[in-house]
């Protein structure tokens, strides 16, 4: 199914809804890039709120699809894997509009980068998990990940979420600085339009300028990095212990089922 996208307030609202959660796999990426071309096709001069559905913003990578990749053992197999996921990321993460992502619920791992990738972040105030916990589970961070991570939350925070890979809560994520501001429920899209719409239409080139000379350090290490640390991904994900991690996980979601 393809994204929602809607029309509020001159702002682009595209809600999310590649399966109940959106958890993340190939399906999820086609999704996002389908909307992205139409949103370039049909709204290209609009701003953008992207959101979840129900009580998940995203729930990150789709365990069963992904870690029969990365326990395949295949380095091609592994490398095209983080060639997608790195490629949707930046679809997000460099669209010259405004972005803004309407936060609705839980964001883990891959989801909460996928909100990283928005110029800002407006969350509803509710029980919900945030956090990066892809190294708890076996799952090395990409360099490019890690850059976009520190330049949404600073080196320290940055470092923080990734090397310890916990799960916090709204308030511990709140304090965190996950979020620009939080509202309630209600007011969320509204709260989200309203960051979205921060320029007029016709100032779109200065906004398209300005983020591209802030971003310019970051997409320079993403490109030198990716090549010079994410080669060694195929190898880290068959790693041993990474494997014992990974299953411990697998394990963890059937029993729960």
């Amino acid at each position: 199914m393809a994204w929602d996208i809607n029309v509020v307030q001159d702002c682009a609202v595209v809600r999310m809804n590649t399966n109940p959660v959106n958890v993340q796999n190939d399906r999820f990426f086609a999704d996002l890039h389908g909307a992205f071309d139409r949103l370039e096709r049909e709204f290209g001069e609009l701003p953008v709120v992207l959101t979840g559905q129900g009580n998940a913003f995203s729930a990150g990578i789709d365990f069963q699809y992904s870690f029969g990749i990365f326990g395949s053992g295949n380095p091609d197999k592994i490398r095209d894997w983080y060639r997608v996921y790195r490629e949707t990321n930046l679809r997000l993460f460099t669209y010259p509009r405004p972005t803004v992502a309407a936060v609705n619920g839980h964001a883990i791992a891959g989801g909460l980068i996928t909100a990283l990738d928005c110029d800002f972040r407006v969350a509803a105030r509710k029980s919900a998990k945030f956090g990066l916990n892809e190294v708890p589970i076996g799952i090395p961070m990409p360099a490019a990940y890690v850059e976009i991570i520190k330049y949404a939350l600073g080196d320290q925070v940055g470092a923080l979420t990734t090397l310890r890979g916990k799960l916090y809560d709204f308030d511990e994520a709140e304090k965190l600085g996950f979020f620009h501001e939080v509202v309630t429920e209600d007011q969320l899209i509204g709260k989200a339009i309203e960051y979205a719409t921060c320029i007029t239409l016709d100032c779109n080139t200065a906004y398209a300028m300005s983020k591209k000379a802030l971003q310019d350090g970051v997409l320079r290490q993403i490109e030198e990095r990716t090549v010079a640390l994410d080669a060694h991904l195929p190898a880290g994900m068959s790693d041993a212990g990474n494997r014992r991690a990974q299953d411990r996980r697998r394990q963890e979601i059937m029993n729960k089922r």
